[in-house]
């Protein structure tokens, strides 16, 4: 059986991106834990970094998910840009753009583009403790932007799809 950490970006004192009242933390855990419930649904083992408001550095994050010896680490966040509705659309965040992760990464970019998000890809980012620090493949996933309008609207009126959708890329990996 698979063991993912799936990690609900910031949390606690660190919201994340905010935007008309909206918070990254908040979004974050909810989609985090909807798309842990279908994974275990799938028989899948989940770890969660987090299933409360709380904070953990990204490298203890990284750490935690070390020590569980897991498969995979998804981290889920909501994008953000100096202006509202200046982008649209999904990325996910890998360390290397080759490997496991970054099969994960596409697998994951492609179901949220089948739900109606626009695909900006899969890149690299060298600089981010829970893809440095970790010892399995792992990804960092954008889902919109949460100063878009367009996006959140997206992502409310189908926010269980968005979910199954996540899950459904960590899935086609695993198996």
């Amino acid at each position: 059986m698979a063991l993912v950490v799936l990690d609900a970006g910031h949390g606690g004192e660190n919201p994340g991106a905010i935007y008309n009242g909206r918070q990254e933390k908040d979004e974050a855990l909810a989609l985090t834990q909807a798309v842990g419930s279908i994974l275990e649904a799938k028989g899948v083992e989940v770890y969660y970094t987090r299933e409360t408001d709380i904070f953990e550095t990204p490298l203890q994050k990284a750490q935690e998910a070390n020590q569980t010896g897991a498969d995979f680490f998804v981290s889920i966040h909501r994008n953000s840009s100096p202006m509202p509705n200046q982008y649209t659309g999904i990325e996910t965040l890998v360390y290397n753009r080759y490997g496991e992760a970054a099969r994960l990464a596409y697998n994951i970019n492609e179901e949220l583009e089948e739900v109606g998000f626009e695909n900006q890809g899969v890149n690299e980012r060298t600089n981010l403790a829970v893809l440095r620090r970790t010892q399995m493949p792992a990804v960092l996933v954008e889902v919109g932007f949460i100063n878009t309008d367009a996006d959140n609207a997206l992502l409310d009126a189908r926010f269980d799809d968005v979910a199954q959708a996540i899950a459904d890329g960590i899935l086609e990996t695993i198996y």
